[in-house]
């Protein structure tokens, strides 16, 4: 038999057949004989994006019963002519690979507020999203250290919020910029090109030290504030007792329906402190007017109201596992998303209660800012230990804990790159890759598909491809520091 395929992520089944098919090409530009010359939209799939790539000695096919299953079709051919194009030829192994995706979202979030990226840098990264069948992207736009997003009616916002002070450099001590709307429709274009969905996240009520360096009326003390030069968690936030919270909200809210055609809307609603609402005057009375038994009762309150506005806009709302807390009088309602980041245990309470999830989880290595291995040379953080490859993949979105008639709520997975200690996009290029490799797999392939050993091979196959791409990779243990001598 020919040469193995090494596809990542693993499709659900490959079968080989005697000989190989061989073309002449060249590899920037696929010649017109090295095209697939057969796409067929048919009826015979049972699985939504399901496609059938059939390689025999004198055709390529591709047939899938919609665009987007076609679509992955077409980049698993991509994988296979950037790493099979050899001297001149493109020759593959005769074979038929019937593919299919276990989940329905499979994601990469980018957090832009921290570091902003250039709308050019994300559109790169798009296509490496696609070539391996991720289908959201979900754009972090907004956080204490940075507005991304253009609101005509708080201009504000970007000529202030947008740019903070650069610690690191006293030459040039400002940082930061702005998408326009052109730009945000180019990207939401592009992605939408690839069958990637765009899923902006902006944040309330918390992390809103650049709305409030913009709008010091919207905080509980009215300042003074600034766009926060720091990283961590601050005091100051969206003021509970001040109804133009939510005149801001609508108009962001406004902005983001004509630019995202999504569905879905994430509010963010993680890590609000209650420091300045427990003694706010406004706030106090919004307790006693709302009759709650708690101050943190108000953040549920403000998801409520969020969730309404945005409902009218035929969106629904995406949150981190936060939003599932103090809902005693204020139920987070039914359409909610629960995003699962501390953890599994948010996916596992979320599900058990009839909402969907998306597993996100910190501490079992999708936070792609973490370190690769635990030491001093590597770039990233250690907030939940270190994140090698081995753990990435042998994390499973679907939890044991998970009832089995819960399983149902779990949408699927993403990775997430934030920002704070990644400044620059050859930085994030080598945390994201090849642990989003391995997260793809996670979300795409049958469980029982999955083998490290053998996702190890084909990876060796697959750096090639991202190297041809102009990829910066990690390049170090994949089982982490402790296992190195292994490998």
């Amino acid at each position: 038999m020919n040469e193995q395929l090494s596809i990542i992520p693993k499709p659900a089944l490959i079968k080989y057949s005697e000989g190989s098919f061989c073309c002449n090409g060249i590899p920037s530009v696929i010649k017109k004989e090295c095209i697939p010359d057969n796409l067929h939209l048919t009826e015979n799939f049972q699985k939504e994006e399901a496609y059938r790539l059939i390689i025999k000695n004198d055709s390529i096919t591709v047939e899938a019963q919609e665009k987007a299953g076609m679509h992955h079709g077409l980049e698993t051919f991509r994988q296979l002519t950037l790493s099979n194009f050899k001297d001149g030829k493109l020759i593959l192994p005769c074979a038929e690979i019937t593919d299919y995706p276990r989940f329905s979202w499979r994601g990469f979030m980018l957090d832009c507020s921290r570091h902003f990226y250039s709308a050019a840098f994300i559109k790169k990264h798009l296509d490496i999203l696609s070539l391996h069948h991720i289908n959201r992207f979900h754009w972090h736009l907004t956080d204490d250290q940075g507005w991304r997003l253009p609101v005509a009616e708080y201009p504000r916002l970007i000529e202030i919020g947008s740019v903070r002070n650069d610690l690191r450099k006293k030459w040039q001590p400002e940082t930061g910029g702005f998408y326009t709307e052109d730009e945000i429709k180019e990207v939401v274009d592009y992605a939408a090109l690839r069958h990637i969905e765009v899923i902006p996240e902006v944040e309330f009520p918390g992390h809103a030290c650049a709305v409030l360096a913009s709008y010091p009326e919207l905080g509980c003390t009215g300042g003074p504030y600034q766009v926060e030069d720091h990283f961590g968690i601050f005091e100051d936030v969206l003021c509970a007792g001040n109804d133009d919270i939510f005149k801001l909200a609508e108009k962001v809210f406004v902005v983001l329906s004509k630019l995202f055609p999504s569905k879905w809307v994430h509010i963010g609603g993680d890590e609000v402190p209650r420091d300045r609402w427990n003694v706010c005057p406004k706030c106090q009375n919004r307790v006693k007017e709302l009759g709650l038994e708690k101050t943190a009762d108000l953040q549920s309150w403000i998801t409520f109201k969020l969730a309404e506005l945005l409902s009218k806009h035929g969106k629904t709302i995406i949150g981190w596992d936060e939003i599932l807390e103090d809902c005693e009088k204020f139920k987070l309602p039914k359409d909610a998303v629960v995003m699962s980041w501390r953890g599994d245990e948010g996916g596992i309470k979320a599900s058990s209660l009839g909402y969907n999830v998306i597993m996100s989880p910190n501490t079992k290595g999708w936070y792609l800012d973490h370190k690769h291995i635990d030491t001093p040379e590597e770039p990233g953080q250690l907030y939940a230990g270190e994140a090698s490859i081995y753990k990435t993949y042998s994390t499973d979105p679907a939890p044991e804990q998970i009832n089995e008639k819960d399983l149902k709520y779990i949408l699927g997975g993403q990775g997430n790159l934030w920002s704070e200690l990644i400044y620059a996009g050859r930085i994030a290029e080598y945390m994201i890759y090849p642990r989003l490799c391995a997260i793809a797999e996670s979300v795409w392939t049958p469980k029982e598909n999955k083998d490290f050993n053998d996702f190890e091979n084909r990876l060796s196959v697959h750096r090639q491809r991202l190297d041809k791409l102009d990829i910066i990779q990690y390049r170090g243990a994949l089982r982490g520091e402790l296992s190195s001598n292994l490998l």
